[in-house]
């Protein structure tokens, strides 16, 4: 292995010959033990005893894409051996997110007695307690931070509690559900290849609720990835090819950009339970007409979604203070609750704060936060927490809920916890560069290397690149509907190689670039899906040589 590729191994934790193999090569055998979670062995025996007293069993969960795919996962593998069951997802706009009483009666009125509860439920200890009074049983499968009070469940499964024996604390909802029945195919002699076919919806949500891709998870979506490309599920085949991805190798990005967009747009545009019914659908046909509905509520999410963004872009154009601040807060009360999230993660792009977005559902302001890489936006909003009718999230993501007089103090409280805990390089977009490398160096084999590197996600991005001093061949050309994007044909000063890279949105570089100067490029190195075998750079950032400046 070459230096430059040991180098990106060490940035990435693994200094030893064993822990590279594992990364290099994840085996399903070590996968870790479900039973060191807390509360498996209860839950366990709690699902054995529900299927022997042939008890009806709901598995209940979010509207989003990991709870879609945690609730089509669990109710998959259950019926397999059980038909006493269903599924329940809450509606966004009646319902709200996690647990509610209208699920809660709906379960009593089809006489349910054990609630499996799926990537929610954490903090649901008033739903938790009405459920019981009610005689209906919960095991909580979450990955949310939980707070000091639990709910009153028969079980737990949740990586990050604060007492917890589990080794591995990012699981995504989906795969605390992985864990649970798997947990239940050890104890019931089920054998573990049949599990394998599920893995698929693993990895769709590990990619879309974007957790680290190491240890477990990197595990569970390398092979996750293989079952995508080479025995997808009916669901899943069908929205690949509304996505028109069939007949190539898919990849996390895949997965981020087109999959992952089509489940969530049903729980944003309608009700999430239209995606598990297609996640569970056999037959293909109807699941290629399933997959079309699912795709026009992304068409028309998107629609919204960018309207959405437009407007909160003029609100925080408006606001002088603004340039200064180190976070966003925004209210509309006609902004439609779906697609928030969608324009909070929009707008910390473009302004690289901590964002928050409030809408209004029934009388209580209800939003969405989304932080930038470093900053623990669930850290800053607890502080708020006597402002705030509800709330709960991790790290990068965060839902909350509050009275509407309550937004200006939240929001310079917010405020003043973003200025005094942000540091200057979180809200400075920041490329982090593997290494500083020569064209000379980019041969089949790197790339090859590189290739082994993937499923790539948090903790483990794609490795970027710098090559400094280069200059354009003098066929580079400014390309795209609007012109907007440059593709290049570049020389460095060390080698005679020709290089093709493409550069998204930066069609502001072509007159430096044509100029005849040097200059440095950051980039990723990609396969040229038109010529296969050759290598293509993706180039994210472009700034003129030392020298030249």
């Amino acid at each position: 292995m070459s230096a430059t590729m040991a180098q990106l191994l060490i940035r990435r934790g693994i200094k030893t010959e064993s822990s590279a193999k594992r990364f290099f090569r994840p085996m399903l055998n070590e996968l870790i033990d479900p039973f060191l979670m807390n509360d498996m062995d209860i839950a366990v025996d709690r699902l054995n005893d529900a299927m022997g007293r042939k008890e009806r069993i709901m598995v209940y969960g979010d509207y989003d894409v990991d709870g879609c795919t945690a609730v089509a996962l669990v109710y998959k593998f259950l019926q397999q051996f059980y038909s006493n069951i269903d599924y329940y997802i809450p509606d966004r706009y009646e319902e709200g997110y996690g647990i509610s009483k209208k699920g809660i009666d709906y379960a009593k009125e089809t006489n349910v007695k054990l609630i499996i509860v799926l990537d929610c439920g954490i903090k649901a200890i008033e739903e938790i307690a009405y459920a019981k009074a009610n005689g209906i049983d919960f095991i909580i499968c979450d990955h949310h931070v939980p707070d000091e009070e639990m709910p009153d469940a028969v079980a737990i499964l949740n990586p990050k509690r604060k007492d917890t024996t589990y080794p591995f604390h990012d699981l995504s909802g989906c795969g605390v559900g992985f864990k649970f029945m798997q947990a239940f195919a050890k104890n019931n002699g089920i054998t573990f290849s049949r599990l394998i076919p599920l893995l698929d919806l693993c990895a769709v949500s590990i990619a879309s609720d974007i957790v680290p891709v190491m240890g477990e998870n990197r595990i569970l979506a390398f092979h996750g990835l293989k079952q995508l490309n080479q025995s997808p599920s009916v669901g899943l085949k069908a929205i690949i090819e509304i996505c028109n991805l069939a007949n190539r190798e898919l990849t996390m990005s895949d997965i981020v950009f087109k999959i992952g967009p089509r489940i969530n747009a049903s729980g944003r545009m309608q009700n999430g339970k239209e995606a598990v019914d297609l996640l569970v659908e056999k037959d293909f046909k109807k699941a290629l007409l399933a997959a079309g509905h699912i795709n026009e509520y992304n068409e028309q999410r998107k629609d919204i979604d960018k309207q959405m963004t437009e407007e909160a872009n003029h609100i925080v154009e408006r606001l002088e203070e603004q340039s200064h601040q180190s976070s966003i807060v925004l209210y509309d009360k006609d902004w439609k609750k779906g697609v928030i999230g969608i324009v909070a993660s929009r707008l910390t792009e473009i302004y690289f704060r901590p964002t928050v977005v409030l809408t209004i559902i029934d009388g209580i302001a209800t939003g969405s936060a989304r932080s930038v890489a470093g900053f623990d936006i669930y850290e800053a909003i607890k502080t708020c927490r006597d402002l705030l009718e509800n709330f709960g999230g991790h790290t990068y993501a965060a839902g909350l809920s509050m009275k509407v007089e309550n937004i200006p103090l939240f929001k310079e409280r917010f405020q003043q916890y973003v200025s005094e805990h942000i540091t200057t390089e979180q809200i400075h977009p920041i490329l982090d560069i593997e290494s500083i490398i020569d064209f000379k160096d980019i041969t089949k084999r790197m790339h090859a290397d590189l290739k082994k590197f993937a499923p790539h996600g948090p903790d483990n991005p794609k490795p970027l690149f710098c090559t400094e001093n280069v200059f354009d061949y003098g066929t580079s050309k400014v390309v795209g509907r609007q012109q907007e994007h440059i593709k290049l044909e570049l020389v460095d000063s060390k080698s005679s190689n020709v290089m093709n890279g493409i550069a998204f949105g930066q069609s502001d570089a072509a007159r430096y670039i044509k100029s005849k100067r040097s200059f440095n490029i950051v980039y990723t190195i990609e396969e040229n899906i038109y010529k296969r075998g050759e290598v293509q750079l993706q180039i994210e950032d472009i700034k003129p040589s030392m020298n030249d400046e």
